[in-house]
């Protein structure tokens, strides 16, 4: 061979062994690239992750649950002009091509040469398929790669399935910004509508921000948006799909979109709202965030706002009378004061608090600028208010509010460091109707109705009642009301006292609950034994594992505002163990029901009527205490509002009961209160355990809460009474009439001034028993008559 001949043989060799290389190289790499691909099939049965939408009792939309806010949208709810907007921003021939649109990545592709020499990212080319493609199987990589392999599974997917399902993936996985994945949730947050109720404009607008969210935000670049939305509104008028006039038209219209998304309309409800997350991932699990359920919770929408409103007022109302504390700021200049003002935490909760600079303080008057621009003077009270305070001075930032009552001045406006619970409950079926966890869900999502967990004081006391009642006393045996010292911890001596430090001596059972007597109830503990006191507390899931020593017959023990409103539930029901709950029912996407707080079977419910006797279902909950012993405590705790600690409520002009509680040190103040529909909690505290103050108790801080909270609750229900048990035995005791067991009540005796029958008790027991007991323990009525009522509160006495 000849030296060229054998150098054109050699390159000839080298040149084959490089393509040889290089298609083995390639092989290689395509094998690398594709041994993962992503089954296209998949996306039959693909759902993509959608909120939990959460629903109030009347079907009022409450909240959503999700890590990416969706909702899931069927091809056939799709309105066309919204799925026209986004093939003419995306995609126009959508319904054209096979998956891959050539012609569009050839145009691509020369754009990409100037991003290349630019160091812009490359311009997609992709068509809808492609975008489901990468959205749902692949990464987001702006790589060659991904990009081949966006294209095969593009391909495998218009073989798989239909155009409508592809176009009904990518309308609801999409991003599109202000929280929003998919149309469904876009149309919400961005415009507070159903798709169905979107015009063309906001379709174009929606269906101009796939390319970049952030780039088109309505507000903060709002310019931007209405060019983009133009374009997509031209797009679509070129395309046939909109006349001319209809794009003209729509381009004229302003771009209106809400301040911020926003998961319901209704507000009031957070704490609740919140509460009902957390019971659902207990209870479900993950899926809650990704499922799509619908669920129905136990909400009132009506009494929640109520609530709200009751705790907040009660608060403020605790806060300014322990004084104003003085600006939450201070600038040295009125010169963009504004920024600073900006910076503060108001509870959002008060929708008409304004922050606020004093612009000048003399003569009597305080003059201010709110942040709206607004001038003008605080009130005359509220200027005397805030001197006897700290006092308040040019410079100073506060909140005012526009005056209730129409007055031309300014209230000043001060956050409670003060906080407190509300629950408000259905005692017959457990569905909790309302729950406040505190003074605003936007300063402190704590929940201290179900979180926060503080010593009852005497709230706790009708228990122990309850379990003398259980145990042989009768609502007029009697126990001593007088001084009495006991073993303590560590040897030493425990002297509980009464709230004034008096005693009344022999007293009825009746008389010691409305009056809170403590030296009594620790007597009557004594008596009954505070192993039956421990196990009725953890039968009534009050208190479990409690420890036996007389000190927690005062409420020593923790427990929270939800738990005592379940066990205040039995005493109002008849008896019966509730399952306090916030769920009431959850279904699938599909409308199977997967959860359900009722759990009773009705085996004929599903059947039509066929004129037979309807179907009974069995009573819900175990009887945890004799009917009759339910209604003595229910009665002896309406005694509490008519002569006792609670007498505010009277105010009510309804049947209604209930039992305050104050802890050692004033700490913490309540008030269990029912009617005969409804059981309410009312806690307030300090988040640190402080003393609320001197003379801050429960009939002070919490009944006034549970007063104007009822005030709204029951004034569409009609007056109606609590209900006795059949087999229950009455008899008048001192003008009261008292239920017994059959054969513990008292005999007739004589007949007193003014007519009707008395009753004394079995004569042979009048005598003072060595714990303090006067009487047996069903004995009938006491032998010294009750003092006169006094306005007392509960503080436990324990040291």
């Amino acid at each position: 061979m000849k030296p060229p001949e054998r150098w054109v043989a050699i390159a000839g060799v080298a040149v084959l062994s490089a393509i040889a290389v290089a298609g083995f190289a390639a092989a290689i790499w395509a094998a690398w690239l594709f041994h993962d691909m992503p089954d296209a099939g998949d996306l039959a049965d693909y759902h993509p992750p959608t909120a939990t939408r959460a629903y109030a009792w009347d079907g009022t939309l409450i909240g959503e649950f999700s890590r990416e806010r969706r909702i899931f949208v069927p091809y056939d709810s799709i309105p066309p002009q919204l799925a026209q907007a986004f093939m003419a921003a995306e995609d126009h021939n959508f319904f054209k091509h096979g998956g891959v649109d050539y012609a569009g990545i050839v145009r691509a592709s020369v754009k990409d040469v100037v991003n290349i020499a630019q160091g812009r990212r490359l311009e997609s080319g992709s068509t809808i398929t492609q975008q489901v493609a990468k959205n749902i199987l692949l990464t987001n990589d702006a790589t060659i790669g991904r990009k081949l392999k966006e294209a095969l599974i593009a391909k495998r997917l218009e073989e798989t399935l239909s155009k409508e399902r592809i176009l009904e993936l990518y309308l609801n996985e999409i991003w599109l910004g202000y929280r929003s994945y998919g149309v469904g949730a876009a149309a919400y947050n961005y415009f507070g509508k159903s798709i169905t109720d979107l015009d063309l404009a906001e379709c174009a607008y929606l269906a101009s921000l796939p390319k970049g969210p952030d780039n088109y935000h309505p507000i903060r670049r709002k310019a931007q948006a209405m060019a983009r939305r133009n374009w997509v509104l031209d797009q679509m008028a070129d395309l046939g799909w909109v006349t001319r006039a209809q794009a003209d038209a729509a381009k004229r219209e302003d771009l209106k979109v809400q301040p911020e998304p926003t998961r319901a309309k209704y507000r009031d409800a957070d704490y609740f709202v919140e509460e009902v997350r957390r019971r659902g991932l207990a209870t479900l699990g993950d899926r809650v965030n990704e499922g799509g359920y619908y669920m129905r919770t136990t909400l009132d929408p009506g009494l929640q706002s109520s609530a709200r409103t009751a705790l907040m007022d009660g608060l403020e109302r605790y806060d300014r009378r322990h004084g104003w504390r003085g600006a939450w700021g201070h600038v040295t200049t009125l010169t963009g004061w504004e920024a600073v003002a900006k910076k503060s935490a108001k509870p959002a909760e008060r929708r008409t608090w304004r922050a606020a600079v004093v612009t000048d303080v003399g003569g009597g008057a305080v003059r201010i600028h709110t942040i709206e621009g607004q001038f003008g003077s605080l009130a005359a009270e509220d200027v005397a208010w805030a001197r006897a305070g700290k006092g308040i001075g040019a410079g100073d930032l506060i909140f005012v509010a526009p005056d209730d009552n129409g007055g031309p001045a300014f209230r000043l406006k001060q956050v409670p460091q003060v906080n407190g619970a509300l629950v408000a409950m259905d005692p017959y079926s457990g569905r909790v109707l309302a729950m406040v966890g505190g003074y605003s869900f936007s300063l402190s999502s704590f929940n201290r109705a179900t979180q926060a967990m503080r010593q009852p004081g005497s709230a706790f006391k009708p228990i122990v009642y309850a379990t003398a009642l259980e145990n042989g006393y009768t609502p007029s045996s009697v126990v001593m009301d007088a001084p009495i010292t006991l073993p303590g911890a560590n040897g030493q001596a425990w002297s509980p006292e009464n709230y004034e430090h008096d005693y009344f001596g022999a007293l009825q059972l009746r008389r010691g609950l409305e009056l809170s007597r403590n030296t009594m109830t620790v007597r009557l503990a004594q008596g009954v034994g505070m192993t039956k006191i421990a196990a009725m507390a953890d039968r009534l899931d009050v208190v479990h594992n409690m420890d036996k020593v007389l000190a927690m017959a005062l409420g020593s023990g923790e427990t929270t505002v939800f738990k005592l409103a379940g066990a205040y539930s039995s005493f109002v029901n008849g008896g019966k163990k509730i399952e306090p709950h916030l769920i009431e029912m959850v279904q699938d996407r599909e409308g199977k029901t997967i959860f359900k707080a009722d759990r009773r079977d009705c085996d004929r419910c599903g059947a039509g009527f066929n004129g037979d006797e309807s179907p009974r279902l069995p009573q819900a909950g175990a009887q945890v205490l004799d009917p009759i012993t339910a209604y003595q405590i229910t009665s002896m705790l309406q005694g509490v509002v008519q002569r006792g600690t609670a007498t505010a409520a009277l105010s009510l002009g309804r049947n209604v009961g209930g039992k305050t509680g104050t802890t050692n040190d004033f700490r913490s103040a309540w008030f269990m209160g029912f009617s005969p529909k409804l059981v309410v909690g009312v806690f307030v505290g300090f988040d640190d355990n402080r003393s609320l103050g001197h003379g801050e108790t429960g009939a002070v801080a919490a009944v006034p809460i549970f007063i104007d909270f009822m005030k709204d609750a029951l004034k569409t229900e009609p007056v109606d009474d609590f209900t006795p048990p059949a087999n229950a035995k009455f008899a008048m005791v001192r003008g009261i009439r008292e239920a017994f067991r059959p054969g513990t009540e008292p005999r007739v005796a004589t007949t007193p001034v003014g007519g009707g029958p008395s009753v004394i008790g079995p004569q042979p027991y009048n005598k003072v028993w060595s714990n303090g007991v006067t009487g047996a323990p069903n004995a009938g009525a006491a032998v010294a008559p009750p003092p006169p009522p006094k306005k007392t509160d509960d503080v436990t006495g324990l040291y």
